[in-house]
């Protein structure tokens, strides 16, 4: 739910059922990030309430456009993060299968001299 003024679209705080800290600090951290955005900062009304309210205040583009680029560059990190993480998985299970290959090889031979 956004809200904000009709006639000034370059400030509105939007409400985000079913959030968090973990999403609204992401996004805090996104937008600040964008030039366009002079002031943007998040509160949880209450504890025992699931919402967030975050405040977007821009140089002048439409700050609901500014989040959705916000939002989309945001899933965009979370991509890279995530396919770097099951590289570095394989990458890493890989290199233990060589190494157990080459213990398994070591003992034998140990085990044949003797």
């Amino acid at each position: 739910m956004e809200h904000g003024s009709f006639t000034d679209s370059s400030a509105a705080t939007f409400s985000l059922t079913e959030e968090d800290h973990t999403l609204a600090n992401s996004v805090r951290f996104t937008l600040n990030q964008d030039p366009r955005v002079t002031f943007c900062g998040y509160s949880i009304p209450h504890p025992s309430e699931a919402r967030v309210n975050i405040r977007v205040q821009t140089t002048g583009d439409p700050a609901r456009e500014v989040l959705k680029d916000a939002c989309q560059d945001l899933m965009l990190m979370c991509r890279h993060v995530r396919s770097t993480f099951d590289k570095a998985v394989e990458d890493f299970k890989a290199s233990n299968a060589v190494k157990a290959m080459n213990i398994d090889s070591q003992e034998s031979e140990s085990e044949e001299s003797e």
